[in-house]
């Protein structure tokens, strides 16, 4: 008989679909500009990157080699960073209407690992390396903003440095300071599986509904509605219910496939939205 450990989703099984959903969000934000693209498929999508955040705490945690998993990710991050960096600086071509990709996933997962490890270590009661590997990749981006007031000159290789080799949190919207939180928080109540999804679906709600309910609402453009129908980031909560459905199997897989897929499809993604942009430009 399938025992009930058996039963339900697998991390394979969740991060198919949280491939699924990342895709369809991909979808709606290299396309956006054609006006064709269904906003519910950014919708779905909210759930993606919180789903492969848990997959992401539950690799590092029963991975039995934590430096290659660390330098595989690293890596994505390098070639991702790097090649944003190099449009920015208008080194690599953009498509005409001045869009560049801005997906960063793998650097929010390359630091999230370093402050993962640390908050083992200050279990272990290491406190310098433990310390120093969760505050330093929290600081970073507050100390080289103040390094760059306090001697201009140092702006350009700071920034190459932020982009590449020493990741900054708010390098891009996929590493922003809300990830890096969820992900922290998840790791922190990884051993209870429905305190941790308790306590991300708390968060998420409170940093991407409340919060932003009590800005926008400011604004006398402001209508309630919007909150389901623009600024819905909150959606990912939903996610909480599919960690819930997790069996704490690994699940068979293609590891190498998850690894590549996510570069490939945001390149090939962009590279077809910019075929297509003299075609379905103004929709």
């Amino acid at each position: 008989m399938e025992s009930i450990r058996t039963r339900g989703l697998s991390a394979s099984g969740l991060k198919w679909i949280a491939l699924i959903l990342m895709v369809l969000d991909h979808i709606h934000y290299f396309f956006a500009y054609t006006g064709r693209v269904p906003e519910w498929f950014s919708m779905a999508g909210r759930l993606a990157a919180p789903l492969f955040l848990f997959c992401l705490v539950e690799g590092f945690s029963h991975t039995h080699d934590r430096r290659r998993y660390f330098m595989k990710v690293y890596a994505i991050h390098l070639l991702m960073s790097g090649l944003l960096l190099l449009m920015l600086c208008g080194l690599l071509p953009i498509r005409p209407d001045g869009f560049y990709p801005m997906n960063g996933m793998m650097t929010s997962f390359a630091i999230l690992m370093v402050v993962f490890q640390g908050i083992d270590w200050l279990g272990e009661k290491r406190w310098g390396p433990g310390l120093a590997a969760v505050v330093l990749p929290l600081a970073w981006p507050v100390l080289a903003s103040m390094l760059m007031g306090m001697a201009p000159a140092l702006q350009m290789p700071l920034s190459v440095l932020g982009y590449t080799f020493l990741p900054m949190w708010n390098s891009n919207p996929d590493a922003g300071i809300g990830t890096i939180l969820t992900g922290i928080l998840l790791y922190g109540f990884r051993k209870n599986r429905r305190v941790q999804a308790g306590v991300f679906a708390g968060f998420t709600v409170l940093y991407y509904f409340l919060y932003p309910l009590l800005v926008f609402s400011q604004s006398p453009e402001f209508h309630w509605t919007m909150m389901f129908t623009t600024a819905y980031e909150w959606y990912g909560a939903l996610a909480a219910l599919l960690m819930l459905c997790y069996n704490g199997e690994r699940g068979r897989g293609p590891k190498a496939f998850f690894y590549a897929f996510y570069p490939a499809h945001v390149y090939i993604l962009y590279a077809l939205s910019w075929a297509a942009y003299p075609l379905l430009a103004g929709g």
